[in-house]
């Protein structure tokens, strides 16, 4: 009123209608389950996105490319704001060892009114199934019910969820005995949630008391030459990626974990919104110490995989 100099009594003219988005939509015309469109209507731009997986050891991706390898033992928040719940549950990779892995993802897509029911989605080592529990593959009967859907990319393998409704896609991936998770998830819904819920690794990273230092090197011994011969054939870069792949695979005797590496960096190369950022580079492979009969005998192993390749 100030600006046009109007008087504060008698009548006002309404506002000036508001310039249109580019996509030259008015707001009713949008679907109010398509996150993209909408932002773009509301902001003007198209919403930032921020990207988060574990695989491996576990290993952790935070949205703020921070890179831990946890312990982690039991279930542990990956995610918990106003739209998502994802938990990690992990498990030893074998009897008596200190190397855990992934073997039971649950995520939770919570009840948003206009758009999907609460779906529930589990996976475990050798069931990666591509529906939810109630066996749908969709948000439900709701109207915007298909801007949540789950797809098979390979069977038993790879599972893709789109939600459309929270600009949110999830990988959830099986490499030998383990499953990894990444994701891409708008910013603002990564950011949705309360003091009260500040334990989550995709958030703040693994608690300090449960990561595991990569930084001791066995360069030099044979079996961790083995293993970097074998995961620079997926990996040539020797980033963190890279660095995981040889710390798994030494400590577990494992060849599948170059698997679970490479698929995680092919998610990032995907997921991430800034290319640049694919690649993270640290001090140090790191490897743990292991003894002289176990060093022989994995030593064996791995030459053996490669001797096939």
């Amino acid at each position: 009123m100030i600006q046009n100099n109007c008087s504060k009594e008698g009548p006002t003219s309404p506002p000036r209608p508001r310039p249109p988005a580019p996509n030259h939509q008015g707001f009713e015309s949008l679907d109010i389950c398509n996150y993209e469109k909408s932002f773009l209507y509301k902001h003007g731009q198209p919403p930032s996105y921020q990207h988060c997986a574990a695989f491996g050891d576990p290993h952790i991706r935070t949205f703020h490319d921070d890179f831990h390898t946890c312990r982690v033992e039991g279930s542990w928040p990956l995610l918990d704001n106003d739209y998502l719940f994802v938990q990690a549950t992990s498990s030893p990779v074998a009897k008596g060892s200190n190397a855990t892995v992934t073997s039971k993802l649950t995520i939770i897509f919570k009840n948003m009114k206009e758009c999907i029911d609460q779906k529930v989605y589990q996976a475990e080592i050798d069931n990666l199934p591509a529906a939810f529990e109630d066996g749908s593959v969709n948000g439900g009967e709701r109207p915007g019910g298909s801007s949540l859907v789950i797809r098979e990319r390979s069977p038993g393998q790879h599972v893709e969820i789109q939600a459309e409704y929270i600009g949110t896609t999830i990988a959830v991936r099986q490499a030998g005995r383990q499953l990894s998770f990444s994701i891409r998830a708008a910013e603002e819904v990564a950011r949705a949630f309360t003091e009260e819920q500040d334990l989550q690794l995709c958030v703040g990273g693994c608690p300090r008391s449960q990561r595991i230092s990569r930084s001791e090197c066995c360069r030099g011994r044979m079996a961790t030459e083995a293993a970097r011969a074998l995961c620079k054939e997926l990996l040539p870069v020797e980033d963190v990626y890279f660095q995981s792949c040889v710390f798994d695979v030494v400590t577990s005797g494992d060849a599948n974990f170059t698997m679970a590496a490479h698929g995680a960096l092919e998610d990032a190369r995907v997921f991430l919104p800034n290319a640049e950022k694919l690649h993270i580079f640290q001090a140090g492979a790191g490897c743990p110490h292991i003894s002289s009969s176990f060093l022989l005998l994995l030593t064996s192993g791995l030459w053996a995989v490669l001797l096939h390749f």
